[in-house]
Formats: structure tokens, C-alpha cells, sequence
């Protein structure tokens, strides 16, 4: 039975939490790297070190789980989040002359008084629910992921302080995991090394030594900060990471990867009630459209694992956005139109998961053009990544929105149909969604110009593009004689011969779409 290793699939996949943080990919790798060459020059045994290295890893794992609440309080909860991390909550000078004065001035405009005011008046029921619900929530995925108990426990006592102070059960000193207290001081060992350098990190850990940190550990810190920060900066963190990993290394069966995918989609999902279950939603509509598509045992496993983590990238993104009643703003919907491209480079950072992504990222795609962050058209998008769109955009619809209430399920199935009459979604990917749906099939059959069929407009715009018999066999996957007898046909049906005819007429009957820039 074929086994990955474990580390090789969370290395790119804590990638959400980077983006979940509103900190720079490669953060929680650089962060974990640390915690492990801690753990190892201060002589943890081999199974304490391994605790270390996946409670680091995954120590912001439950950043999601708040941002509904949150987002009641703070327009841009990503900026919050940012500025929490950098605070030194024990001291009150850093709360009220950073902290406070830097979330209000970062909130949406029209949003500075409404912070201001939650972060003095609700700062003691938001700290507590965040907390609270991050510790349940890492547990949780520790337990889903099949790390051990000691990764389990290290990530229940995340936002636990060495002074008692902490969430949710205010623990206090060595009643705290060990793993937990060398994250803490790596965590904030990496933050303020990237922000300001090795002083500024050594002076951050000893600032927070015997308040949140581990006053031991926060010493052998800063007597060994010099060489391993020097050093950190010197490797490639993805790179290193593997390496960094305690032998022997962990290792699962090849098939729990739909579990460790399906785990991250539920985490990501918990964005907002709105979301809850959409992954795992989509993921079972691609599976079963693509068997009755007939597509192949390796692409109905790809398509249902890009189901998973196909909005992966939505933790990058705002609630306030997410959950926004009314109409967004251009920058808004800037940023929601870059969320598939979040998920790709999250997927790409593992070569276990890199495969999904050019799949995953093209869920928000349409046949004509028109849809992000690609605008790629239909010459661009195998079967795989049309049965992805019309999975999601049903699943969509028969889901609650902050605009709308959820569509009843014959609703949406006409509004798919007329996606697909309208050349914005593949008809055959339609029908098989809507049929594995238990939804009766509208007619999704698009009228082409000169009686052309679905294969052979693909073929044009092939043809159009300048494309070989050959390419246009290797692009559609068919023989390059089958190629050839389509590109007669189109050429029969439009009254051409020349690729220059074939262009001006895709381009007269608006066949070819923006391009793919």
C-alpha cells in the first residue's frame, strides 16, 4: 500500500494558516523550523520533539474558527489578527499605544469608530471566544489529521499563558504542554526576527519571559537566537521543513489524503455559517458526476480531492467580505476574485497536492471567458475543472448567502441550465451534476451558430488560436484523425477553410472570449 508522509502534505497545507493570520506564506514553516532546532538543543526526547515540530506547524490551525464573531466586532478581522500578534497583551502601555491605535487605523473607512469602540468595550468576550474556540478547533483537526495525543493536548493549550492568564483554562507554568510552551517562544522567536531582525527578536521573547512564555525556554531562546536565526535565513523553509522533522517520520496510506484534504475544507468552511459543509458538498457532487461522465478512476480522484480544497483560499479574505449583505466594493471584489489563486499556491507548496491545483483554481471559471481569476476559456479546461464549476455553483445556490436565502434545489437546477444554454457552463458536467443531485435535467443544450456541436466550437477556437491537428488531438484528448475530421466539419459548417476564417468567424459570433491574461 502506497504511504505519504505526513509533514510533506501539512507543509502546504499550513499554508491557511499563514493567509488565515494575514501573514506572508512560508510563516508557520519558518516558525515550525525553529521550534524543532529548539527542541533539539534542548535535548527533547525524539517523540517530545516530533509534538513540537506539529504543534508549531499547526498552531494557528484554529484561525478560522472565530471569524464569524469576530467580524460582528471588526470589519477587517485579518488586520486584527495581525496586530494581536505583534501585542504584548501583558503590558498595558502596548495595548493602548500599539494595539488599539493600529486596528483602528487599518478598519474600512466608516468602520474606525465601531473598533474602536469593540476593542474597548467587548476586548474580554472576544479574547475569550477567539481563544476558546481556536483551542477546540486545533484539537479537533490534531485528532481529524491523526497526530498524536501530545499534539492534540500541545494545540488545546495554544492561547495558554505561563502566568496563568491564558484561555480557556487559565493553566499556569509546567501544567502547560511542553510542546505548547517551545511553540509559544518560536512563534514570536520567527514573528519578530522576520519584522526587525535577531535584536528584535530576542528583546520581544524576553519581554514576554514569565508572562506568556516560558521563562526558561525563553532564555535558552535568546542564548542560542544568533545562530539559528542566522541560520534560518540561510535555508529555503519549505526545503528545510522536511528535514526538520523528527525521525522516524510519520507516514499515512495513501487514501487518508481525502481525509487530511476533507479536514482542511471543513476548517476553511467554518468561515461562516453560510459555508458550513460546502467542501465536503462539492467534493461528493464532482465524484459521482465524474463516474457517470465516465472519466477515469485517476481524474475522479483528482476531482473529488480538488472538491476539498478548491476554497482553501477563502481564508485569506475578510468576513466583513464573506459576509457582506450588500453589494461589495470593486477593491472588495478584487480580493474575492483571488481566492481560487490562494488556493493554488497553498496546493502547490506540496508535491503531493500540487497536481489539484491548476483544477481547484480554475472553480470560478467560465467556458466564454468570463469568469476569475484566469479568464481562461473553454480550450483551457478539461472535464475535470467543468464538472468543479457546476459542482460548486449548485452547491452555492442550494446554500444560504448574507444576500439570499438558499435556492430550492429545482431553482438552482434551472439556474444551471440556463448557464449552460448561456455557454458559461459545460452542459454535459451540468447534466451529470444535476442527475447524481436526484434534480431532473433542464434542457443545458446550447443553440452554437451554423449548427456547430459542443466539440466542435472547441475545436474552433483551437483552430482560431493558431492550433495543429495534433495540438488541437493532445488539447481535447482525442486521435489526431478524429482531430482532423472535426476541423473539416467546423470548416464545412462556417463556409471556410483558413484559420483566418475560422477567427473572424468565432469572433463575429463572440465564440472566443477575453483572453487568458
Amino acid at each position: 500500500m502506497a504511504e505519504l508522509r505526513l509533514a510533506e502534505i501539512l507543509v502546504g497545507l499550513s499554508a491557511v494558516t499563514d493567509i488565515g493570520m494575514g501573514q506572508p506564506v512560508g510563516a508557520a514553516a519558518r516558525a515550525c523550523i525553529l521550534a524543532a532546532w529548539l527542541a533539539r538543543s534542548a535535548n527533547f526526547s525524539d517523540d517530545d520533539a516530533r509534538d513540537v515540530y506539529y504543534t508549531s506547524l499547526l498552531q494557528h490551525i484554529g484561525c478560522t474558527a472565530y471569524s464569524h464573531e469576530s467580524a460582528l466586532f471588526f470589519a477587517d478581522e485579518q488586520s486584527v489578527k495581525q496586530a494581536t500578534q505583534v501585542t504584548n497583551f501583558n503590558d498595558v502601555k502596548d495595548i493602548f499605544l500599539g494595539y488599539i491605535p493600529t486596528i483602528t487605523k487599518n478598519a474600512p473607512a466608516g468602520e474606525r469608530i465601531h473598533t474602536l469602540r469593540s476593542a474597548l468595550v467587548q476586548s474580554r468576550s472576544i479574547t475569550d471566544g477567539y481563544m476558546r474556540s481556536g483551542c477546540e478547533v486545533g484539537f479537533n483537526m490534531a485528532r481529524r489529521l491523526g497526530l498524536s495525543p501530545g499534539v492534540q493536548l500541545g494545540l488545546l493549550h495554544i492561547f495558554e499563558s505561563w502566568n496563568g492568564k491564558g484561555r480557556p483554562s487559565r493553566l499556569k507554568g509546567e501544567s502547560i504542554s511542553p510542546a505548547t510552551r517551545l511553540a509559544h517562544v518560536a512563534g514570536y522567536g520567527s514573528l519578530f526576527d522576520r519584522i526587525g531582525g535577531v535584536d528584535a527578536a530576542i528583546s520581544a521573547v524576553r519581554k514576554r519571559a514569565g508572562g506568556y512564555l516560558d521563562p526558561s525556554l525563553a532564555d535558552h531562546f535568546c542564548r542560542h537566537a544568533q545562530e539559528l536565526l542566522s541560520e534560518l535565513s540561510a535555508v529555503d523553509a519549505l526545503d528545510a521543513l522536511g528535514a526538520a522533522e523528527p525521525k522516524p517520520f510519520m507516514v499515512v496510506p495513501e487514501w487518508h489524503l481525502d481525509e487530511l484534504l476533507r479536514a482542511f475544507g471543513d476548517v476553511v468552511d467554518l468561515k461562516a455559517p453560510y459555508f458550513h459543509g460546502h467542501a465536503s458538498t462539492v467534493s461528493s457532487l464532482c465524484e459521482k458526476a465524474a463516474e457517470r461522465m465516465g472519466l477515469g478512476a485517476d481524474d475522479v480522484t483528482a476531482v473529488r480531492r480538488a472538491g476539498f480544497v478548491a476554497d482553501l483560499g477563502r481564508a485569506a479574505i475578510a468576513n466583513g467580505i464573506w459576509e457582506r449583505s450588500g453589494p461589495l466594493r470593486s477593491d472588495e471584489w478584487s480580493q474575492v476574485r483571488l481566492h481560487p489563486y490562494h488556493s493554488e499556491q497553498v496546493l502547490l507548496r506540496s508535491p503531493s497536492l500540487a497536481p489539484l491545483a491548476p483544477v481547484a483554481g480554475a472553480h470560478h471559471e467560465r467556458l466564454d471567458g468570463s469568469g476569475y481569476y484566469r479568464q481562461s476559456t473553454a480550450s483551457s479546461l478539461p472535464a475535470t475543472a467543468r464538472i468543479l464549476a457546476a459542482a460548486d455553483v449548485y452547491a452555492a445556490m442550494i446554500e444560504p448567502r448574507p444576500h439570499r436565502d438558499a435556492l430550492p434545489p429545482g431553482k438552482a437546477a434551472d439556474e444551471l441550465g440556463v448557464a449552460a444554454r448561456e455557454g458559461l457552463l459545460d452542459g454535459d458536467a451540468v447534466a451529470a451534476v444535476l442527475t447524481v443531485a436526484g434534480q431532473s435535467v433542464p434542457s443545458v443544450k446550447r443553440e452554437w451558430p451554423a449548427g456547430l456541436s459542443d466539440r466542435q466550437v472547441d475545436v474552433l477556437r483551437l483552430v482560431s488560436e493558431g492550433f495543429s491537428n495534433r495540438e488541437i488531438a493532445e488539447r481535447l484528448h482525442i486521435s489526431t484523425r478524429t482531430a482532423e475530421h472535426h476541423v473539416q466539419d467546423v470548416y464545412a459548417k462556417i463556409g471556410g477553410s483558413s484559420r483566418a476564417a475560422a477567427a473572424l468567424f468565432a469572433m463575429e459570433h463572440h465564440l472566443l472570449g477575453p483572453k487568458d491574461w
